[in-house]
């Protein structure tokens, strides 16, 4: 870790390593499970984002790394296929130090995000090329992946938070890029970024599970019941009322699985696992184009087409095909 001497110069210092859920593999070895943009990769050093001392010393240090973000787009290379991550001198000089975000310390190194603007030719085409994370995530090494995802979020955070939401003043980046505080001295609001509680939920009934689709999905496609948290609403009961809504079916017990941020833009996947206390569907709300009950005798069959294993979703359904393996 680095932090700043009295000289003014970084020096290291020890920090919490990355925290993960383990389990096994299927030869019972252990192993790091983490969902793909999950996993505390980078220290964010909260103590650090208003010091700005340490923060401009960080900025023009040899040991700072820059993930660049064209649009909503993050820049990779190689093979196999790893994030491009800058030095400073690399930063186009049209980028002002205010607005680099500060991330935290990426193994040991000090890591900020910016932002380009999608208008006009791709920048920094000799080091790759532009990916949209959404189909990127897995093709990334996971701490790579949670530092894009990182920088991606914050990035489409500060575009969508210009003004000031109470007087319409314009906001100006605070905290190292963590926080917004409105230009206006009588007004001085501070802007945090935001994020979108949304549960995912596998029910169960026995040996069969409850999937849907919508009708903008691929032919055959298929995945778990998810929906936003509303205002004062228990994670619980957000859980039931969604899978009611969207199915007519009722749930009893939920238990919670895992978690994953999903920044498309500012989402953060709640996964539960459920066990329904009916079976009749209805199309409640019409959200969905089609809701099945499939066994796991279907489902290992090829039909219907899983989630992209990108997702919470097809760990949710994975783990609950594993059960009767593990379970026999």
């Amino acid at each position: 870790m680095f932090s700043l001497a009295v000289s003014g110069k970084l020096r290291r210092t020890p920090h919490p390593r990355p925290v993960c859920f383990t389990g096994t593999d299927g030869a019972g070895a252990r192993m790091e499970n983490y969902n793909v943009f999950a996993g505390a990769f980078v220290y964010r050093s909260g103590e650090r984002r208003k010091d700005r001392e340490w923060l401009a010393s960080a900025i023009r240090s040899d040991h700072s790394r820059f993930v660049p973000v064209w649009g909503n787009k993050c820049l990779v290379g190689g093979d196999p296929l790893r994030a491009v991550l800058l030095r400073k001198l690399q930063v186009p000089d049209f980028v002002d130090d205010q607005h680099l975000i500060f991330l935290g310390l990426f193994h040991d190194q000090p890591a900020f995000a910016f932002s380009l603007s999608a208008d006009g030719s791709a920048p920094f085409a000799e080091l790759g090329e532009w990916r949209d994370l959404r189909f990127l995530g897995s093709e990334l090494p996971p701490d790579e992946a949670n530092l894009a995802a990182h920088a991606r979020a914050l990035v489409l955070w500060h575009a969508s938070q210009l003004y000031c939401g109470v007087c319409g003043s314009p906001a100006q980046p605070e905290a190292g890029g963590n926080s917004r505080v409105c230009g206006n001295e009588r007004c001085g609001r501070e802007i945090f970024p935001r994020v979108d509680p949304a549960i995912i939920v596998l029910v169960a009934d026995q040996d069969r599970c409850l999937l849907g689709r919508k009708s903008s999905w691929p032919e055959g496609r298929y995945s778990t019941i998810a929906g936003f948290v509303e205002p004062g609403e228990s994670l619980e009961d957000s859980v039931r009322r969604e899978v009611y809504e969207e199915t007519n079916v009722r749930v009893g017990e939920v238990r919670y699985h895992s978690s994953q941020p999903w920044p498309f833009p500012s989402s953060l996947m709640l996964g539960f696992v459920a066990e329904a206390t009916s079976s009749d569907i209805v199309l409640n709300d019409r959200e969905l184009e089609d809701v099945q009950w499939f066994t796991r005798k279907q489902l290992r069959s090829g039909f219907p087409k899983l989630p992209f294993r990108i997702s919470i979703a097809r760990r949710l359904v994975d783990d609950w095909l594993q059960m009767d393996i593990d379970d026999g």
